[in-house]
């Protein structure tokens, strides 16, 4: 089956070695939803500087930045043993400038899963700004992801070796070859983080975020969640409706679908936003083809070049692997389809650099060659927030029809690596359901390649205590893309407790 650990994981991050260890109940299961600390507890937060905040290119900044603080909450690693071992979870903190007119906290969850949110809002909390005024803007690396006690699966070598994989010539070699890749990454995984493989799951995340809300001293929880995070305030708001506060869920995922259907879903998201990138890039004047089919040969063209002699970048090879994950990741936002015109055109002139540029953005490989654990944390959730394995019958049906959808996204999905991983999952984070919840806002996007707008619907239908805000535009969230009309109602929403009305729609 063709990889899962590049473009095909677009359903869309230090732990001791040792064997898997099970957990006591299924995972995610305890008696804990009972609102309030699962923990029994309110364990305050030491606030402090941030001292490892990741930045883009990696450059090291010369002094700390002293509008944030960051700072560690101890929670436990199986809520069914809450006595038993503890994890930290790293979060960040910009408290609110106008502290006369304080509302309380705004956690925030940007995606994944895997993604880690305290160097997200460190980067991205100025877009917040008229939020920023009166709420602290609080983040976290949840469970499993980078400071907190990240899923680690191999070493550079490894996980380069894996992002590189390549998925043409769509023949038994390839597919022989990333099967055997997912099956070792899978063992690299258990090997180096089984420990908490078993407790990374969205269950256990929306019990961390109770605890967060009792420790921030906030009565209620008010929550901005983008793409996973979606899944992530749905579970929460199930888990405790009477603790919601203010709710935005933006680019929202449908938990209940199966790994087939999100592959199928998402393969067509994203060969629509690479066909919008197409006619637009021609519309202007496009140096990639005089036409839109033009274009599309040009790049099929150049994706079987690359699967026979990768373009050679420093001491690194530009694979096809790499290449169409370039291209994948630069279709979430129409502010870098110029990046990927000017990328595949040096590319058809025997330049790299830019498509290798967007796919380790992507992958979260930094300069120095060390990962993120974006593409490790990933897995490690997805697979144990669901209980299906599928089997070879089952994958290669789901990758013939991809395929048939688009060849240059079609892949078998999340569902090839979930089928060899070490620990079972559970449906648990499959079920929203928040009656009983104050109001919450779902904003679904018409363009969105990464969440279909068709999820948006389904979503808020599910939670029963929402409403759809649409927006008509492309890209992958709503808010973040810049619109006028979207950050007018969100924040109003979150600012006013003003909730849109029922089919409210924010054009392109």
């Amino acid at each position: 089956m063709r990889r899962v650990l590049s473009v095909v994981a677009l359903s869309m991050l230090a732990v001791g070695c040792g064997s898997t260890a099970k957990p006591s109940t299924a995972p995610g299961s305890s008696g804990a939803e009972s609102g309030g600390s699962p923990t029994g507890t309110a364990e305050r937060i030491a606030w402090g500087a941030c001292t490892d905040l990741a930045r883009p290119g990696g450059e090291t900044p010369a002094k700390p930045d002293t509008s944030l603080q960051c700072g560690k909450l101890a929670v436990p690693l199986d809520y069914a043993k809450p006595e038993g071992d503890k994890i930290e979870l790293a979060m960040i903190r910009v408290p609110a400038t106008d502290q006369a007119k304080r509302i309380g906290s705004l956690l925030f969850n940007f995606g994944g899963p895997g993604g880690s949110g305290v160097d997200t809002l460190a980067q991205a909390a100025k877009a917040f700004g008229p939020l920023n005024a009166r709420y602290d803007l609080v983040s976290f690396d949840p469970r499993g992801v980078e400071r907190s006690s990240g899923v680690r699966c191999g070493g550079t070598a490894e996980m380069d070796s894996f992002t590189s994989l390549d998925t043409l010539p769509d023949n038994p070699e390839t597919d022989a070859a990333n099967d055997a890749a997912n099956k070792k990454f899978a063992e690299l995984c258990d090997k180096d983080s089984g420990k908490i493989l078993p407790y990374v799951g969205t269950v256990n995340a929306a019990r961390d975020m109770e605890t967060m809300r009792a420790s921030l001293g906030d009565a209620k929880l008010n929550y901005f969640g983008m793409s996973y995070g979606t899944q992530l305030g749905g579970v929460y708001a199930t888990l405790y409706p009477k603790a919601v506060g203010r709710m935005v869920l933006d680019a929202p995922l449908d938990p209940t679908v199966t790994f087939e259907q999100r592959t199928l879903v998402q393969t067509a998201g994203f060969q629509k936003a690479y066909e919008s990138f197409l006619k637009e890039c021609v519309r202007e004047g496009c140096d990639l083809g005089a036409s839109v089919e033009a274009a599309d040969r040009r790049i099929e063209r150049l994706m079987i070049e690359l699967s026979e002699r990768p373009i050679q970048v420093g001491d690194r090879e530009l694979t096809q692997g790499v290449a169409s994950t370039g291209v994948a990741a630069a279709l979430y936002s129409t502010l870098t389809w110029p990046l990927l015109e000017n990328s595949l055109a040096q590319a058809f002139k025997g330049q790299g650099s830019g498509l290798m540029f967007l796919s380790d953005s992507y992958v979260g490989r930094a300069p120095d060659g060390k990962y993120s654990t974006q593409m490790t944390s990933f897995p490690a959730i997805t697979c144990v927030d669901s209980a299906e394995r599928p089997n070879e019958q089952t994958l290669s049906k789901t990758e013939d029809a991809a395929l048939q959808i688009s060849p240059l996204f079609g892949s078998s999905g999340a569902g090839a690596l979930c089928s060899v991983w070490p620990v079972p999952g559970s449906d648990q984070a499959k079920h929203v359901d928040a009656t009983g919840s104050a109001p919450i806002v779902v904003v679904g996007g018409k363009g969105d390649p990464a969440t279909p707008y068709e999820w948006a619907p389904k979503l808020t239908a599910q939670l029963k205590t929402a409403t759809l805000l649409t927006y008509e535009g492309q890209g992958h969230g709503a808010y973040l893309s810049g619109n006028e009309c979207v950050q007018r109602v969100v924040n109003d929403y979150l600012l006013q407790d003003k909730v849109p009305q029922k089919g409210a729609t924010c054009a392109a």
